[in-house]
Protein backbone atom coordinates (compact mmCIF):
# COMPACT_ATOMS: atom_id res chain seq x y z
CA UNK A 1 0.00 0.00 0.00
CA UNK A 2 3.10 2.35 0.53
CA UNK A 3 4.41 1.88 -2.29
CA UNK A 4 0.90 2.39 -4.40
CA UNK A 5 0.58 5.92 -2.63
CA UNK A 6 4.08 6.66 -3.19
CA UNK A 7 3.72 5.98 -7.01
CA UNK A 8 0.49 7.88 -6.91
CA UNK A 9 2.48 11.02 -5.22
CA UNK A 10 4.78 10.75 -8.38
CA UNK A 11 2.97 10.46 -10.87
CA UNK A 12 0.83 13.60 -9.80
CA UNK A 13 3.98 15.52 -9.10
CA UNK A 14 5.24 15.14 -12.83
CA UNK A 15 1.83 15.73 -14.11
CA UNK A 16 1.70 18.56 -12.46
CA UNK A 17 5.19 20.21 -13.31
CA UNK A 18 5.35 18.41 -16.90
CA UNK A 19 1.81 17.99 -18.07
CA UNK A 20 2.54 18.15 -21.76
CA UNK A 21 4.58 14.72 -21.03
CA UNK A 22 3.10 12.86 -18.22
CA UNK A 23 -0.59 12.15 -17.52
CA UNK A 24 -2.23 12.06 -14.21
CA UNK A 25 -3.34 9.62 -11.95
CA UNK A 26 -6.29 7.57 -13.04
CA UNK A 27 -9.41 9.09 -11.31
CA UNK A 28 -8.55 12.71 -10.34
CA UNK A 29 -10.68 14.95 -11.91
CA UNK A 30 -9.28 17.48 -14.70
CA UNK A 31 -10.80 20.74 -12.82
CA UNK A 32 -8.91 20.00 -9.79
CA UNK A 33 -6.04 19.21 -11.55
CA UNK A 34 -6.08 22.17 -13.97
CA UNK A 35 -6.47 24.39 -10.01
CA UNK A 36 -3.56 22.55 -9.02
CA UNK A 37 -1.07 23.11 -11.85
CA UNK A 38 -2.10 26.97 -11.75
CA UNK A 39 -1.57 27.14 -8.28
CA UNK A 40 1.28 25.11 -8.23
CA UNK A 41 2.81 27.13 -11.34
CA UNK A 42 1.59 30.46 -10.53
CA UNK A 43 3.76 30.14 -6.78
CA UNK A 44 7.08 29.67 -8.42
CA UNK A 45 6.61 32.15 -11.20
CA UNK A 46 5.57 34.89 -8.72
CA UNK A 47 8.95 33.87 -7.04
CA UNK A 48 10.89 34.23 -9.58
CA UNK A 49 9.20 37.58 -11.21
CA UNK A 50 9.84 39.16 -7.91
CA UNK A 51 13.50 37.84 -7.85
CA UNK A 52 14.34 38.84 -11.45
CA UNK A 53 12.53 42.08 -12.17
CA UNK A 54 14.42 43.61 -15.06
CA UNK A 55 15.45 40.04 -16.95
CA UNK A 56 11.02 39.49 -16.34
CA UNK A 57 10.30 43.15 -18.70
CA UNK A 58 13.29 42.15 -20.84
CA UNK A 59 12.27 39.16 -21.95
CA UNK A 60 8.25 39.95 -22.25
CA UNK A 61 5.38 37.51 -21.62
CA UNK A 62 6.61 34.77 -23.88
CA UNK A 63 9.71 34.06 -23.53
CA UNK A 64 9.90 34.81 -19.41
CA UNK A 65 7.05 31.66 -19.28
CA UNK A 66 8.32 29.62 -21.29
CA UNK A 67 11.46 29.46 -19.64
CA UNK A 68 9.91 29.29 -16.37
CA UNK A 69 8.15 26.55 -17.40
CA UNK A 70 11.24 24.55 -18.71
CA UNK A 71 12.34 25.61 -15.34
CA UNK A 72 9.79 24.21 -13.50
CA UNK A 73 8.91 21.16 -15.33
CA UNK A 74 12.66 19.83 -15.78
CA UNK A 75 15.33 21.73 -12.78
CA UNK A 76 15.55 19.06 -9.96
CA UNK A 77 16.03 21.80 -6.68
CA UNK A 78 17.94 20.41 -3.49
CA UNK A 79 16.65 22.87 -1.40
CA UNK A 80 13.17 23.07 -0.11
CA UNK A 81 13.14 26.46 1.03
CA UNK A 82 11.72 29.05 -1.27
CA UNK A 83 14.43 31.50 -0.83
CA UNK A 84 16.39 29.11 -2.38
CA UNK A 85 14.47 29.27 -5.77
CA UNK A 86 16.40 32.45 -7.09
CA UNK A 87 19.47 30.44 -6.31
CA UNK A 88 18.27 27.24 -8.61
CA UNK A 89 16.96 29.21 -11.53
CA UNK A 90 20.72 31.04 -12.20
CA UNK A 91 22.22 27.78 -12.07
CA UNK A 92 19.77 26.13 -14.34
CA UNK A 93 20.20 29.48 -16.63
CA UNK A 94 23.72 28.29 -16.38
CA UNK A 95 23.21 24.46 -18.38
CA UNK A 96 20.58 25.97 -20.96
CA UNK A 97 20.86 27.74 -24.21
CA UNK A 98 20.40 31.39 -23.10
CA UNK A 99 17.20 33.02 -25.22
CA UNK A 100 19.77 36.28 -25.04
CA UNK A 101 24.02 36.60 -24.77
CA UNK A 102 23.41 38.68 -21.78
CA UNK A 103 20.61 36.31 -19.67
CA UNK A 104 22.69 34.49 -17.76
CA UNK A 105 24.79 37.62 -16.36
CA UNK A 106 21.81 39.71 -16.13
CA UNK A 107 20.05 36.91 -14.03
CA UNK A 108 23.03 36.57 -11.64
CA UNK A 109 23.12 40.25 -11.12
CA UNK A 110 19.70 41.10 -9.73
CA UNK A 111 20.49 37.46 -7.58
CA UNK A 112 23.22 39.55 -5.71
CA UNK A 113 21.11 42.82 -5.37
CA UNK A 114 18.73 40.44 -3.81
CA UNK A 115 20.95 38.50 -1.34
CA UNK A 116 22.52 41.63 -0.47
CA UNK A 117 18.98 43.51 0.54
CA UNK A 118 18.32 40.03 2.29
CA UNK A 119 21.60 39.86 3.83
CA UNK A 120 21.81 39.39 7.82
CA UNK A 121 25.43 38.42 7.11
CA UNK A 122 27.33 40.62 10.44
CA UNK A 123 30.67 43.11 9.73
CA UNK A 124 33.92 41.74 11.33
CA UNK A 125 35.40 43.94 14.36
CA UNK A 126 36.68 47.09 12.63
CA UNK A 127 37.61 50.29 13.24
CA UNK A 128 35.12 52.62 11.29
CA UNK A 129 37.88 55.85 11.45
CA UNK A 130 41.13 54.08 10.57
CA UNK A 131 43.80 55.00 8.32
CA UNK A 132 43.06 53.82 4.83
CA UNK A 133 46.49 53.86 3.95
CA UNK A 134 48.17 52.66 6.83
CA UNK A 135 45.30 49.61 7.50
CA UNK A 136 44.26 47.32 5.51
CA UNK A 137 40.96 48.61 4.19
CA UNK A 138 37.39 46.14 4.62
CA UNK A 139 34.77 45.69 2.04
CA UNK A 140 31.38 45.97 4.38
CA UNK A 141 29.81 42.01 4.31
CA UNK A 142 26.38 43.22 2.13
CA UNK A 143 28.89 44.50 -0.81
CA UNK A 144 30.58 42.72 -3.13
CA UNK A 145 32.56 42.89 -6.07
CA UNK A 146 31.83 41.73 -9.60
CA UNK A 147 32.74 41.27 -13.18
CA UNK A 148 30.46 40.82 -15.90
CA UNK A 149 31.02 40.94 -19.90
CA UNK A 150 27.77 42.84 -20.62
CA UNK A 151 26.69 46.13 -18.80
CA UNK A 152 24.09 44.11 -17.11
CA UNK A 153 23.00 47.40 -14.68
CA UNK A 154 21.58 48.94 -17.72
CA UNK A 155 19.92 46.01 -19.60
CA UNK A 156 16.36 46.83 -19.56
CA UNK A 157 13.23 47.00 -22.09
CA UNK A 158 14.90 49.89 -23.86
CA UNK A 159 18.77 48.56 -23.76
CA UNK A 160 19.21 45.03 -25.16
CA UNK A 161 22.76 45.32 -26.47
CA UNK A 162 23.51 42.18 -29.23
CA UNK A 163 27.43 42.44 -29.09
CA UNK A 164 29.42 42.88 -25.58
CA UNK A 165 31.45 46.17 -25.16
CA UNK A 166 35.28 45.73 -25.26
CA UNK A 167 35.53 45.97 -22.04
CA UNK A 168 34.12 43.90 -19.25
CA UNK A 169 31.57 45.74 -16.72
CA UNK A 170 33.44 46.01 -13.34
CA UNK A 171 30.88 46.89 -10.14
CA UNK A 172 30.82 46.94 -6.82
CA UNK A 173 27.18 46.15 -5.31
CA UNK A 174 26.59 47.16 -1.93
CA UNK A 175 23.62 48.03 0.34
CA UNK A 176 23.97 51.13 2.15
CA UNK A 177 22.86 52.63 5.67
CA UNK A 178 19.48 53.04 4.45
CA UNK A 179 19.11 49.57 3.47
CA UNK A 180 19.49 50.42 -0.50
CA UNK A 181 21.06 48.42 -2.61
CA UNK A 182 23.13 50.49 -4.66
CA UNK A 183 25.96 49.80 -7.37
CA UNK A 184 29.15 52.06 -8.33
CA UNK A 185 30.86 51.21 -11.72
CA UNK A 186 34.95 50.35 -11.08
CA UNK A 187 37.54 51.76 -12.99
CA UNK A 188 40.40 48.79 -13.68
CA UNK A 189 42.40 50.24 -11.02
CA UNK A 190 39.55 50.65 -8.34
CA UNK A 191 38.65 46.57 -9.34
CA UNK A 192 42.15 45.18 -8.83
CA UNK A 193 43.23 47.29 -5.40
CA UNK A 194 39.65 45.73 -4.17
CA UNK A 195 40.21 42.24 -5.21
CA UNK A 196 43.50 40.90 -6.33
CA UNK A 197 45.89 42.96 -3.79
CA UNK A 198 46.62 42.55 -0.16
CA UNK A 199 47.96 44.41 2.30
CA UNK A 200 47.03 47.58 3.95
CA UNK A 201 45.79 50.64 1.61
CA UNK A 202 49.53 51.89 0.68
CA UNK A 203 50.68 48.65 -0.02
CA UNK A 204 47.81 47.84 -2.30
CA UNK A 205 48.39 50.89 -4.19
CA UNK A 206 51.83 50.69 -4.22
CA UNK A 207 51.68 47.39 -6.02
CA UNK A 208 49.17 48.76 -8.91
CA UNK A 209 51.51 51.76 -9.19
CA UNK A 210 48.33 53.93 -8.27
CA UNK A 211 48.89 57.28 -7.46
CA UNK A 212 48.41 57.43 -3.56
CA UNK A 213 46.29 60.27 -2.99
CA UNK A 214 43.91 59.38 -5.68
CA UNK A 215 43.52 55.50 -4.36
CA UNK A 216 43.26 57.64 -0.78
CA UNK A 217 40.21 59.51 -1.91
CA UNK A 218 38.44 56.87 -3.86
CA UNK A 219 38.58 54.30 0.03
CA UNK A 220 37.29 57.56 1.58
CA UNK A 221 34.72 58.22 -1.09
CA UNK A 222 33.71 54.26 -0.45
CA UNK A 223 33.53 54.35 3.06
CA UNK A 224 31.08 57.38 2.61
CA UNK A 225 29.06 55.75 1.19
CA UNK A 226 29.24 53.05 3.52
CA UNK A 227 30.74 50.37 1.32
CA UNK A 228 34.04 50.25 2.60
CA UNK A 229 33.27 50.15 6.41
CA UNK A 230 36.82 50.93 7.81
CA UNK A 231 40.21 49.23 8.45
CA UNK A 232 41.17 45.30 9.92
Amino acid sequence: MHGVLREQQFCLARHLRDPERHAPPVGLEARRLRLYRELLYGGIEALLAGSFPVLRKTMGDQRWHARVHDFYARYRCRSPLFTKVADAFVDYLQGIEPDTPWQQELAHYELIESQLYLSDAQDPQHDPHGDLLQGEPLLSSTACVLAYRWPVERIGPAYQPLEAPAFPTLLLVFRDAALQVRFARLSPMAYRLLTQVKGNGRERLQALAADLQEGLALLENLREQGAVIGTR
